[in-house]
């Protein structure tokens, strides 16, 4: 009993000590952000703001649109998550319930592209955007994510795991296929479903290489490339860009504290087949 206690002590204090490895940075971008610029470059640091002002953040608002950026992040991570929990429910049926020439040989196909990285992908989408004229558009940050087989696969293995005889028993008493997916699979597929809208919605408001690449206009940056140009604008100011940093760092956290248990029940449910 002894040794079980010592070998959980040690577990515990393992644990511990990774977690405030992993949440020191984070405590110190967001104590940083309410310092005076006298207080940031003090040597040896200053753990703790003297007093708690608005000002950094009022001074970041005022050098960059964060604003604006802000909106155009919502704006498309709100789209592309509609878009691709709209799609993902839709191919997901459809490989787990339509039975129709190749499904499996189409799905396998698609199953292999998760081996590309979407670095290989920029030059064909950047392309595409550019031939239909979309660059520097809001438009051309949500086209490219409005399907995720990642995601298909997620929600393909819950449905297979939903008995075949429902399915038939609601065809028989009448009902067709696009009500039984909105009335009874969609309804049951809710932990799985809410997964992938949080996977893609941190996903969505984290990107930055794409925007990177199609936006080159203030007014439709998002947060992530924005700040990117604030930090070479503001490199002599790290309060600022601590600020700026919390801005677009603080819905994220928020959002996975209040969501991660979502998260990981729906991966192991879309994960497990039976």
């Amino acid at each position: 009993m002894n040794s079980r206690k010592i070998s959980r002590f040690f577990v515990y204090l393992f644990l511990s000590v990774g977690a405030v490895i992993m949440l020191m940075p984070f405590f110190w971008m967001f104590t940083s952000a309410f310092k005076t610029t006298q207080e940031i470059n003090k040597f040896p640091p200053q753990l703790l703001p003297s007093t708690l002002s608005l000002t950094n953040f009022k001074r970041a608002f005022s050098m960059a649109p964060f604003a604006r950026y802000f909106v155009n992040s919502v704006v498309v991570m709100v789209c592309s998550v509609g878009l691709t929990t709209f799609t993902t429910i839709l191919a997901a049926f459809a490989f787990s319930r339509l039975r129709f020439a190749g499904r499996t040989l189409i799905f396998s196909l698609l199953l292999s592209l998760m081996m590309i990285p979407f670095e290989m992908l920029i030059i064909t989408n950047y392309s595409t955007i550019v031939n239909l004229k979309l660059w520097d558009t809001i438009p051309a940050l949500i086209l490219p994510f409005t399907s995720s087989i990642f995601y298909t696969y997620i929600l393909k293995n819950f449905f297979d795991s939903v008995s075949d005889s429902l399915y038939w028993s609601a065809r028989i008493d009448g009902s067709s296929n696009w009500r039984y997916l909105w009335k009874v699979m969609v309804p049951m597929a809710r932990p799985s479903l809410m997964t992938i809208v949080l996977l893609n919605a941190l996903a969505s408001w984290n990107s930055f290489m794409w925007p990177m690449y199609v936006i080159s206009s203030d007014k439709n940056r998002t947060l992530p490339w924005g700040l990117q140009v604030f930090t070479t604008e503001a490199g002599s100011y790290p309060e600022l860009l601590m600020a700026a940093s919390t801005v677009v760092v603080l819905p994220v956290i928020v959002l996975f504290l209040f969501a991660r248990k979502y998260i990981v029940r729906g991966v192991a449910r879309g994960g497990l087949k039976g």
